[in-house]
């Protein structure tokens, strides 16, 4: 069965850093663009970064440039976000996403907190 497990979430101060790891099992991870989501409450879930299946070219959203950084190891089935200068406004629930758009196919992780905070 798909699995996309996260861990990394937590509690950080402001300005600290996180560095939240997404490990997928049961489909052909390297065949997938891998995205990373969030979702604070009372918004809409947007889209924060995304990296297509070799790596390489990754796209972030505005609000992130600069700070935060995508990465993926096929090898290991595994996604990254390193979050860096982390602001209040960064707090959200953080999601793992697959997509592969030839198969009109997508999976989700269970989502991670992420709560930056005095």
């Amino acid at each position: 069965q798909v699995q996309l497990v996260e861990s990394g979430g937590g509690l950080v101060q402001p300005g600290g850093s996180l560095r939240l790891s997404c490990a997928a099992s049961g489909f052909t991870f390297s065949s997938y663009t891998m995205r990373w989501y969030r979702q604070a409450p009372g918004k809409e879930r947007e889209l924060v970064a995304g990296i297509i299946s070799v790596g390489g070219n990754t796209n972030y959203a505005d609000s992130v440039k600069g700070r935060f950084t995508i990465s993926r190891d096929n090898a290991k089935n595994t996604v990254y976000l390193q979050m860096n200068s982390l602001r209040p406004e960064d707090t959200a629930v953080y999601y793992c996403n697959a997509f592969r758009g030839t198969l009109h196919r997508q999976y989700w992780g269970q989502g991670t907190q992420v709560t930056v905070s005095s």
